[in-house]
């Protein structure tokens, strides 16, 4: 027991002076760690702290905005009707501009230090080298104000204004190349931002139709309005590394990829589209007219092929054009249609059985209807229903209105598409007025039978020409290309739309009121309309008129339906069948013959033959 207590009494000091060496090699070792911290920590903050200073300067981290792109629209053969080109848009911070001065400075001294050519400038130095900077920098924001078109001094303007502002746009959506000049020039604070500019092929040719875009690429008008949400993509954004001058250096990661906005494809066939829009162009300006609208429909299916206005707009170069001009009124306005909408009465009496194909009207003199008078232009006679619609009767039309019920004569009417609106999704597309036959009297029917109080845009009344063209179908219609028209509804009999198909064509004829109409080597079946404006005392303005035409072509298996409205002709004509035929006959040759439809008839234009030397 004694031993074992002497053994351990004489270990301790051992263990107690291997402690104390460990405790003050580790004590040591973290001083020493502590000193070269701080050695270091007081080097670059107060030694060299300009280094840090400069590179926090140089360099930093920042989040950008990576531009979705719109997608195209496009006409049924693929060919760009608007697209989308990358662009660059030009702003400036006035608050660097002006205290790029003193940064100047610093980054002189900094490259002197650098080439130990001298520690310090001294105040003689700085005077003289902040008077040639700013006259340097002057003379670059002179250039860019030259090179963008801005009023001299534009610049200037936005460093003297209180309280400065920290962004400033110089100009928006210009071409990469005058982009890349003003880059050259270097100038702190001015900055670039990679854009998209809608760009419209097509010019004014489509515009009504297409519509346009804003600085932003949001749809303001016609297709790009109604497709907004189809057209438009989704930005995305990525972390970049930025230079003292707000160029980047490097990528760091893409935070979110952009989603690119899906294309649309017209129904519109862009040589029809052109060819509308020449020959109307043509027939406003040598009738002297206000305005002119064209509406082309496939017959089969509904598709609308052109769409064309005068007066058009070019939606690439807008500036100062009033938003009359921005106006679809083919789609958007409407006017009475006056006897454009004869063969439909005749159609639903036949169909309802009111009337016989043999009966004839007697239309001399005028038609009495309680205290008002129904009129023809000339003393027509006896009638049969082809004359009827050749010679345009509206005594022999309200005769037959008021033989019919106004419940069916109204269902007729409105089945035809007329007080609805055509449902192309068109923003603005007009309904159209067909008032309920509660509130006809017998004059209304008599007046509703000659197409005054009621009314229809240009494409309404297009559309209810395919229940004729088409053996009675009614087909919806489309601004979007298709396959098929899953909405097509029966109006009349197949029978019956080809009776007044064939009635139809005898307006086309000589003695007809729309020979202008005709078109070599195609039969051609269609109805003229002269209606008086409305709004003066008396209900309609004196002297002012709406010419229409509709038609369609081959008469006996037709594949086009062209209405044709001109507005306020005032070069001395004004009849529908002088002023709107010769529009439609030189826009349906043309159309017919780009769709390689053969003619149905020998040629019945005289042929010039040149004997050969």
């Amino acid at each position: 027991m004694l031993d074992l207590r002497i053994t351990t009494t004489k270990s301790k000091p051992q263990a107690s002076n291997d402690f104390s060496f460990r405790k003050t090699f580790l004590l040591g070792f973290m001083l020493c760690c502590m000193t070269l911290l701080i050695s270091r920590a007081f080097y670059l903050q107060v030694i060299e702290k300009d280094f840090l200073q400069d590179q926090g300067d140089d360099r930093h981290v920042d989040d950008i905005v990576i531009p979705a792109y719109r997608g195209m629209i496009k006409d049924r053969n693929g060919a760009p009707l608007a697209v989308s080109t990358p662009v660059e848009s030009i702003a400036v911070n006035p608050r660097e501009l002006i205290t790029d001065d003193k940064n100047r400075l610093k980054q002189l001294e900094k490259e002197f230090r650098k080439k130990q050519q001298l520690l310090k400038l001294s105040e003689t130095d700085k005077a003289q080298i902040l008077n040639d900077y700013r006259k340097e920098k002057s003379l670059t924001i002179k250039t860019i104000e030259n090179l963008l078109h801005l009023p001299s001094g534009k610049i200037t303007q936005l460093l003297n204004e209180k309280p400065l502002r920290a962004y400033a746009y110089l100009a928006r959506s210009i071409n990469p190349e005058l982009s890349e000049n003003i880059k050259a020039l270097k100038l702190t604070g001015v900055y670039f931002e990679r854009e998209f500019k809608r760009f419209y092929p097509t010019g004014s040719v489509s515009a009504h139709l297409v519509g346009f875009t804003d600085i932003e690429e949001k749809g303001q008008g016609g297709m790009e309005l109604g497709y907004e949400n189809v057209l438009k993509g989704i930005s995305g954004s990525k972390r970049v590394i930025k230079d003292g001058h707000r160029q980047i250096i490097a990528d760091v990661e893409n935070i979110k990829e952009p989603v690119n906005g899906k294309d649309i494809v017209l129904s519109i066939d862009q040589r029809i589209q052109y060819l509308a829009y020449k020959e109307l162009q043509r027939g406003v300006t040598e009738n002297q007219a206000k305005t002119g609208t064209v509406v082309v429909l496939d017959a089969k299916n509904g598709e609308i092929l052109a769409v064309a206005n005068q007066p058009s707009f070019n939606p690439n170069t807008r500036k100062e054009i009033k938003e009359y001009f921005y106006r679809n009124r083919a789609l958007t306005e409407v006017f009475e249609p006056g006897s454009t909408v004869k063969p439909f009465v005749v159609a639903a009496a036949l169909d309802g059985g009111y009337i016989k194909p043999t009966d004839v009207f007697e239309t001399h003199g005028s038609f009495q209807i309680g205290r008002h008078q129904v009129k023809d232009v000339h003393n027509y006679g006896t009638l049969d229903l082809t004359h009827v619609i050749k010679k345009s009767s509206n005594i022999a039309v309200s005769q037959m209105a008021l033989k019919m019920p106004p419940d069916y004569f109204w269902n007729i009417y409105h089945r035809l598409g007329f007080g609805v609106s055509a449902g192309t999704g068109f923003v603005g597309e007009a309904n159209g007025i067909l008032l309920d036959y509660h509130r006809w009297h017998d004059f209304e029917r008599a007046t509703l039978s000659f197409g005054y109080g009621m009314n229809a845009s240009a494409l309404q009344l297009a559309r209810s020409y395919t229940a004729l063209a088409d053996d009675g179908i009614l087909h919806s219609v489309s601004l979007l290309k298709r396959d098929e028209d899953i909405d097509q509804q029966r109006v009349f009999s197949t029978k019956t739309a080809r009776r007044v198909r064939a009635m139809m064509e005898h307006v086309i004829m000589e003695d007809g009121t729309a020979y202008e109409a005709r078109v070599d080597g195609y039969s051609v079946a269609g109805k003229t309309g002269t209606v008086k404006k409305s709004g003066g005392k008396s209900g309609y303005l004196d002297k002012k008129y709406f010419s229409v035409f509709a038609g369609f072509a081959p008469a006996k298996n037709p594949r086009l339906i062209i209405v044709v409205m001109i507005d306020e002709p005032s070069a001395g004509q004004y009849y529908g069948g002088l002023v709107s035929a010769p529009v439609f006959s030189k826009l349906m040759s043309g159309a017919l013959r780009i769709l390689n439809i053969a003619p149905d008839k020998e040629e019945t234009m005289p042929i010039l033959l040149t004997q050969a030397p």
